[in-house]
C-alpha cells in the first residue's frame, strides 16, 4: 500500500500520539485517526484519503477542522459522515458549537463494504468539492472564511486508511 511521500502536505498523528509521515501498511481508523495539514487549506489545495471500507461497516466520518482541540471542541469546516445501514451521506459543519447537519440524496452510493475508495476534498474559492473515485459527489460552501485556519483532518469509523496526502 502506498504511503505518504516526503513532500506531503499532511502529517499523520495516530491516536497514540505517534507522528509519522508514512502509512507503510493500512491503518485501522475504527478508533480515531488525525493528521495535520501543513499551512492549512487554500484554494487549489486538496486532501486525498484512500482507504478500504470494512467488511461489515456501520459508518465512518472524515472531518477537516481548525486544530484538534477537544475542550473546547475545534471548529469543523466540513464533516462527511457515511452511514451504511440506509446508505446515507451526511455533511456538516460546526462553528462555535453551532451545528448544521444536512442529509444528502445521491443518485448512487459510492461506498461498498470490503472495497477500496479514493476521496478527494478540493478546496476552491467558494466551496469544498468532494469527489469519490473520480466522480463529483457534492460541493460544500465554506462556512469558515479563514481557510488557512483549517489545518487538521480527523477520521474515524469502519475503514482502513491506505493513503493520506
Amino acid at each position: 500500500m502506498a504511503g505518504l511521500g516526503a513532500n506531503s502536505d499532511v502529517v499523520v498523528k495516530l491516536d497514540d500520539g505517534h507522528l509519522n509521515n508514512s502509512l507503510g501498511s493500512p491503518v485501522q481508523a475504527g478508533m480515531y485517526f488525525r493528521g495535520h495539514i501543513k499551512g492549512g487549506m487554500r484554494p487549489g489545495k486538496k486532501v486525498l484519503v484512500m482507504g478500504i471500507v470494512d467488511h461489515n461497516p456501520k459508518s465512518f466520518a472524515i472531518s477537516l477542522t481548525c486544530g484538534d482541540s477537544e475542550d473546547p471542541p475545534a471548529d469543523v469546516a466540513i464533516e462527511l459522515k457515511v452511514v451504511f445501514t440506509n446508505q446515507q451521506v451526511f455533511r456538516n459543519s460546526c462553528i462555535s458549537g453551532e451545528s448544521d447537519e444536512e442529509n444528502l440524496a445521491f443518485p448512487y452510493f459510492p461506498f461498498v463494504p470490503d472495497q477500496p475508495f479514493r476521496m478527494e476534498i478540493l478546496c476552491q474559492q467558494p466551496c469544498f468539492r468532494v469527489l469519490v473515485d473520480g466522480h463529483h459527489l457534492f460541493d460544500f460552501y465554506h462556512r469558515i472564511q479563514t481557510l488557512s485556519a483549517i489545518d487538521s483532518i480527523k477520521i474515524s469509523g469502519d475503514l482502513q486508511i491506505t493513503k493520506l496526502g
